[in-house]
């Protein structure tokens, strides 16, 4: 591996340690000799020193580097100076005495700050590979990933089998249209892209499957509203030999669990209930 740890991971317990980062530049700032490189992947960032004695080569690397460089940093783990201790971040305490410096990649001048939060959407979506690096954007994602990931976890454990069911089907009209690929074998036929897995899985029902789910990809032909865009991702469930009051406690349990492991929330349980004519 090209690095030893990433930029959120050093801590006190790697004091005079060497240790290997690379990352993005998140800012850098020239105190009258001494630089300090804010270095940054998807974990988080830490100080990075580049001291013109002690590594004159990085220093004058150092010099042309601004923000959004790929830089490959090797360096000591140190306590950081009394006064100038940063408890925002879990790095807070240390920071890496450069000892080699190396541009993995120069980046042209951005078209917009990473931290600004005043970008028009056009300009995000054309550039979003800048987009993604926003603390914003890449929290949603990880929180996606834990989502996904605990769910997954937690049906399994309920005895769920995980089957992916196929994206090229037969036409079966729901609440939208269908989007149609056209079929190079067969002329003129085409293929729909499906609204949900609903034909599939009460095909395994029938078969026999039991308790299936699926993070499935749907397809709906529809105008755009604030909730629902043509493609979208649910987590479809099916089970056989059970009541009103099973599904419930399935599902209050996943919520419960994907709560708390995502963003450290406890959700009570029964959830609240109302008739049709309450919610009415």
């Amino acid at each position: 591996m090209i690095r030893t740890h990433y930029c959120g991971e050093p801590d006190v317990t790697l004091l005079d340690k060497e240790i290997t980062l690379t990352g993005w530049v998140d800012s850098r700032r020239d105190h009258g000799g001494l630089i300090f490189i804010d270095l940054r992947d998807r974990t988080g960032k830490v100080q990075v020193v580049v001291d013109p004695k002690a590594a004159p080569d990085a220093h004058k690397l150092s010099q042309d580097i601004r923000s959004e460089f790929v830089l490959k940093v090797k360096g000591k783990i140190r306590r950081r100076p009394e006064g100038t201790i940063n408890k925002n971040i879990p790095t807070g305490e240390i920071e890496v005495s450069t000892s080699e410096l190396s541009v993995l990649n120069p980046s042209k001048a951005l078209p917009f700050q990473i931290d600004d939060t005043n970008v028009a959407e056009e300009v995000r979506l054309k550039y979003r590979y800048l987009d993604i690096r926003r603390p914003k954007m890449l929290s949603n994602i990880i929180n996606r990933h834990k989502v996904t990931f605990i769910s997954r976890d937690y049906l399994d454990k309920q005895g769920f089998l995980e089957i992916e069911t196929p994206l090229l089907i037969k036409s079966t009209p729901e609440g939208a249209r269908d989007f149609l690929v056209p079929s190079r074998l067969s002329a003129g036929e085409f293929y729909a892209l499906p609204q949900s897995p609903q034909m599939l899985k009460q095909i395994m029902m029938v078969a026999g499957i039991d308790k299936y789910f699926q993070i499935a990809k749907c397809f709906r032909d529809e105008d755009l509203r604030a909730d629902r865009q043509p493609e979208f991702t649910q987590i479809d469930i099916e089970m056989s030999y059970i009541t009103e009051e099973d599904i419930y406690v399935l599902v209050e349990g996943m919520l419960k669990r994907v709560f708390k492991e995502t963003l450290g929330l406890d959700i009570p349980a029964p959830f609240p209930k109302m008739t049709y004519d309450e919610a009415m």
